[in-house]
C-alpha cells in the first residue's frame, strides 16, 4: 500500500475507523492487535506475542487477551464485511459448539481474518507458532471448523465480494471510486 492500510482512508473515513465501528456495533471491547505506540489513541492494543508470524500471530495474542469465549476477528483490509454478515456468522458458530472456528468460503478461499474464533483456538495457534507453523488455514480440522460454504452465504443474502480485501492503492482507489 506504500503506508499502513490502516490509515487508507475510504468514503471519507480510514479503514480503521470503518473496522472499529463495526466491531463496536457488536461488542463492548474491541481491541487492536498491533503496535501500541501507533495504534494506542484509537482503542485499547493487543501486541502480538509472536511478533512476525503474520496473521496467525495475531489472531493467537487476540484470543490469549480475551475474557470470551467467542470473539470475532476482522481485517483492517476487508471493508466491505457487513454487521449482518457478522451476526450470521456468530449466531451459526453459538449453534455449533464443538466448532472452534466459524468461517465462510468464498471466491475459492477461506476467510479468515472475517471470522469467528472460540478462545480455545489460542492453544492450537500458539502450539503452530512455537513450532515455526505461521499458516492459518492449515490448523483448520474438519471436526473443529465450520465453514460456511459461497452457496450457503449466498442462500443467505451476502455476496461474495464482501469479502473483497485492499491491498494497493489501486485497489483502494477503485473501491472509493464505486462508493
Amino acid at each position: 500500500m506504500g503506508a499502513d492500510k490502516a490509515f487508507g482512508v475510504l468514503d471519507g473515513r480510514t479503514l480503521l475507523a470503518r473496522m472499529l465501528d463495526l466491531g463496536r456495533s457488536l461488542a463492548a471491547n474491541v481491541w487492536i492487535v498491533g503496535d501500541s505506540a501507533k495504534f494506542a489513541p484509537f482503542a485499547p492494543v493487543v501486541e502480538d506475542i509472536f511478533p512476525g508470524c503474520g496473521p496467525l500471530g495475531g489472531i493467537h495474542a487476540a484470543l490469549r487477551s480475551s475474557q470470551t469465549d467467542l470473539n470475532v476477528i476482522l481485517a483492517v483490509d476487508v471493508p466491505f464485511v457487513s454487521l449482518a454478515l457478522l451476526q450470521f456468522l456468530i449466531s451459526r458458530a453459538r449453534s455449533s459448539p464443538a466448532s472452534l472456528v466459524t468461517l465462510a468460503q468464498a471466491n475459492g478461499r477461506l476467510q479468515p481474518l472475517s471470522a469467528i474464533y472460540r478462545r480455545a483456538f489460542a492453544n492450537i495457534a500458539g502450539k503452530a507458532l512455537r513450532e515455526g507453523r505461521n499458516k492459518i488455514d492449515a490448523l483448520f480440522q474438519p471436526e473443529s471448523t465450520q465453514i460456511i460454504t459461497q452457496d450457503e452465504l449466498e442462500v443467505a443474502g451476502f455476496s461474495s465480494r464482501i469479502f473483497r480485501n485492499l491491498n494497493t492503492p489501486e485497489e483502494l482507489g477503485e473501491a472509493q471510486r464505486e462508493t
